[in-house]
Order: structure tokens, then sequence, then C-alpha cells
């Protein structure tokens, strides 16, 4: 059955990421729990990079399956102009209970590239509502921001989006920031910002994720919104990828003492079952829309904004999240993490060991180090043979869990990775 299903899937459906020839037939999954997958032809998979990191409590997690149970039989959807339902209310209060007081609102989308989106436009418009519009943004080399038109225009310009570089709006992108190269990061920084001209800086905060799992430190990133609010730029925090506890805290951004003023948020919000994003709005925007002139109204919006079962998902999934339980979960998660990456750092066949929170990421020596690269084809296929889910970036292998997951498991993950370096 299992092959059967493999070539109605290959006849008709289009994956992600994916080439449409050469590729590895995709594993037919019947079921899900806890950290592990199980396959229609009898495997039980360990998913160490939490289905594309938005997994956080594990598959089939029943405190949130009920939730969007029960709401499915009250309210599954309803038009969110004109209307209103509890639990988007309830998620949106959550949420701001967690953030800064300068934030007041929320903003509903569908996932990750759409809060994106939502975000350039509010910064965008808002110069635009107060007369003096500016339309220069900020992006850092290596960044990733998802897939729709505005999320690409300031992600890295690469092989990605090399089809549609010629359709994609002007940004202006710092060096990616390291200890090492900070001073000229700021430098560049404070540059573009004093021309007066710029309407926004947006960075994924602590971690870019797709662009290899890069690290920077919570100064740098200090002094960096530091630079862009001293010049008067709004600061675009994707906390795609970093929320939910991903970094060792609720958000990256709580870790700095400069806020954002904007932030995108999706992925683990719900656990992984449902799709939602939502861009947090800091109140000096709002009021900028603040007025019964139609003409400053922001005119966005999403057939499925605030979905009532994935608002009920992500009050579910919140709950979870700041449980002491799943505090302890993470902080175990880190420290095996390090004990790692210690263990390995100085090995000839690593180049760079890093960790983050929950973000364990090693980048593989072999001198290339493109998403193309080929070692690529066989990270991949070489996990999957041993059961495990691990999907690199090009030659960078990172372990991204469900905060379920056990030490035992992870060391499981760990010597498979021993096992690939030394293949």
């Amino acid at each position: 059955m299992s092959k059967l299903l493999q070539e109605i899937d290959k006849s008709l459906i289009w994956h992600p990421f994916t080439p449409l020839e050469g590729g590895i037939a995709p594993l037919v999954v019947t079921k899900g729990e806890g950290a592990y997958l199980y396959t229609e032809d009898g495997r039980k998979i360990l998913d160490a990079v939490s289905s594309w990191w938005v997994n956080i409590h594990g598959h089939a997690q029943p405190d949130i399956a009920l939730a969007i149970a029960d709401q499915a039989m009250k309210l599954e959807q309803v038009i969110f102009a004109g209307f209103t339902h509890e639990p988007a209310i309830r998620v949106a209060e959550s949420l701001l209970a967690l953030l800064p007081d300068k934030f007041s609102k929320v903003f509903y989308s569908d996932d990750g590239s759409t809060s994106v989106e939502v975000a350039i436009k509010l910064a965008l418009q808002y110069w635009h509502n107060l007369g003096t519009p500016k339309k220069r943004l900020i992006a850092i080399e290596g960044a990733y921001h998802g897939d729709t038109f505005g999320a690409m225009a300031v992600g890295d310009r690469g092989g990605f989006t090399a089809p549609f570089g010629s359709l994609l709006f002007d940004v202006d992108f710092i060096p990616f920031p390291t200890e090492q190269n900070k001073d000229q990061a700021f430098e560049r920084l404070n540059e573009l910002t004093a021309t007066g001209e710029v309407a926004a800086f947006i960075f994924e905060p602590l971690v870019q994720g797709a662009g290899g799992m890069n690290m920077y430190s919570v100064g740098i990133l200090d002094e960096l919104m530091s630079i862009a609010r001293r010049n008067k730029v709004i600061c675009i925090a994707d906390e795609v990828m970093t929320g939910f506890g991903r970094t060792g805290t609720i958000f990256a951004t709580d870790q700095t003492t400069h806020k954002p003023d904007l932030m995108c948020m999706s992925k683990g919000i719900t656990g992984g079952f449902l799709p939602l994003g939502v861009t947090a709005v800091a109140d000096f925007i709002v009021e900028a829309f603040a007025t019964a002139d139609l003409s400053k109204t922001f005119f966005h919006g999403h057939s499925f904004t605030a979905n009532p079962l994935a608002c009920a998902a992500a009050i579910a999934s919140m709950k979870l999240l700041l449980d002491e339980s799943c505090l302890r979960q993470r902080q175990m998660i880190e420290r095996s993490h390090r004990a790692f990456a210690g263990k390995i750092g100085g090995d000839a066949r690593v180049k760079d060991v890093r960790v983050t929170g929950t973000i364990l990421a090693l980048d593989i020596n072999t001198g290339d180090t493109s998403y193309f690269n080929d070692i690529r084809t066989k990270v991949m296929p070489f996990f999957l043979e041993r059961n495990i889910l691990i999907r690199p970036l090009g030659n960078v292998i990172y372990v991204l869990p469900p905060y379920v997951i056990t030490e035992e498991e992870l060391q499981r993950v760990y010597e498979a990775i021993e096992d690939f370096l030394g293949a």
C-alpha cells in the first residue's frame, strides 16, 4: 500500500522545496505521538526537527486535540471583519500579557510569512498615515522571512529568489553581525538609518533559521535596535521560529533591553496543530491608524483570519508552554545540547557548533557552505535509515526537537550525528 500511495502522490502532488524529479519518495505518515511519527509501512521515526519547527509539545498532544474538538462542535469559522469570538480574544489577552507593555493590539493572519507581510505593510503605512512617507527597509544578510513577495524581498537574495529578483522591491542589507564584524554592522546600520528615509529594520532575533541557524548575541541585537530607535526607525522582530520557548525564553527579545515595535509570530503558537499567524503592534503604531478616516484604514485580511479552531489550539498550547514542567524540559534540552557541543567542538570534521536555547546547529566542514551543497542529499537519507528525522540546511545539521523529547532520545540523535561524521 505504501508504494501505491507514493506513486499516486508523485502523480498528483507538488511538495515544497522538493525537485519534481530525482528526489526521495515521501514517506507516508499515518500517525504521530509524542516525539514520533509512524509511517504506513510500520516505521517509528524520531522527529528531531519538530516537523519544520512547529510541533513544540509533541504530536497529537491530547490537551490541544481536545481543545480543537471542543471548539469544532461550537464554531469552526466566521468572517473576522465585523465579527469576533472568544478564542481570538483569549489568544490576544494571553499574548499581550507575555509581551512588553508597549504592545496594545494583535493582528491575525495565516502563517509566518503572512505575519511578516502584515508587519511590513503596517510599518510602511504608519509613515504614510503620518504624512511623512518612508519607503526603505533594512534587513540582515542571510535572512529568511518567508516565501510571499514582501517576505522574499527582505530575505537574502540567492537561489530561492533568483527567478523573481527583478520583481522584488529594493532592500538594504547589513552584514550578519558577529563578534568579529559587529562594529562594521553597527556602522552600516547607522549610516543607512541616519538618512531619515528608512521605515523599518527587520531581523530574526538571536538566530537566523533557514539561513543556516546563524546565531548572534543579545548584546549585538540590543545595539542594533538602539541604533534603529535613535534614528526613528521601526524595529520588526520576526519571532516566527524563535518564539514560544525556542531560545531559552518565551520570546528571544525577552532577553534584550530594547524591544521591537512589531513582532511576528507563528509556528509553535498552536503547538503545530493548525496554521495561525499573529503580528503584535506597539501602541504608537496603533495610534496612527486610530481614526475614522477611511483612507488610513489598514486594508488587509485573510479568509481564515483568527480561525476559531486555530485560536483554541493556541490557547491550549500556551497553557502547556507556561507550565513549569515545560520549562524544565527546555532546560534539559539546552543542557544536553551544550554537553554534546562541547564533546564535538574540536572535531576537525565540524567547522562550527553552536547552541541557543533548544537549538543545536553544526556546520560540516565541506568547504561549500551554500544550501545547494551536495552533502544535503546525503544527510536526510542517512538519518532516516536510522529512523530519525533531520532535514539539513545545506551543510548545516541542526537539532530542534519537540519539548517532550527525552534525554535518551537526544543521546540517540547525537550518536547518529557522530556516526554520520565518521561515515
